[in-house]
């Protein structure tokens, strides 16, 4: 069982985790050890999660959610399994973690007066330097 927060919380049943061979660097060790994680949740048939929680964690999962309706999260960074695991597990909680929080809807607001007299004034400041620049060619 894994806690996520104080309402969310996932049953064992909706985690499958398989073990595979860690690429890169790691000697001989590499090519005998299944340290690397492939951490798999049922995400779209999990009771644990509600369905406004399940639309945010779409969004917020990309690719790693795939057409199944499954999250998939590969961990590989150290030699251990069991870190690799807590870290494959950690990264799914917080996902779903951000997904939980509700954004705040932006209220659109329109600049004030004394604002938009500001932009036209430094816009005229800004053209005056500008025009002074320019070399005349006054022949009368």
């Amino acid at each position: 069982m894994l806690r996520i927060t104080d309402s969310i919380t996932l049953q064992d049943w909706e985690l499958t985790e398989t073990f595979t061979r860690s690429s890169g660097p790691g000697g001989q060790n590499v090519n005998k050890v299944s340290s690397a994680v492939e951490l798999r949740f049922e995400a779209e048939r999990s009771p644990s999660l509600p369905p406004p929680v399940k639309a945010r964690l779409k969004r917020l999962a990309g690719r790693r959610w795939t057409s199944e309706g499954a999250i998939v999260i590969r961990a590989e960074e150290t030699r251990s399994q069991t870190r690799n695991r807590e870290l494959a597990r950690e990264r799914l909680a917080e996902l779903i973690r951000d997904a939980s929080v509700v954004q705040k809807r932006r209220v659109p607001t329109r600049p004030t007066l004394a604002s938009k007299r500001r932009r036209v004034e430094a816009k005229t400041r800004r053209g005056a330097v500008k025009s002074l620049r320019k070399v005349s060619t006054d022949d009368e």
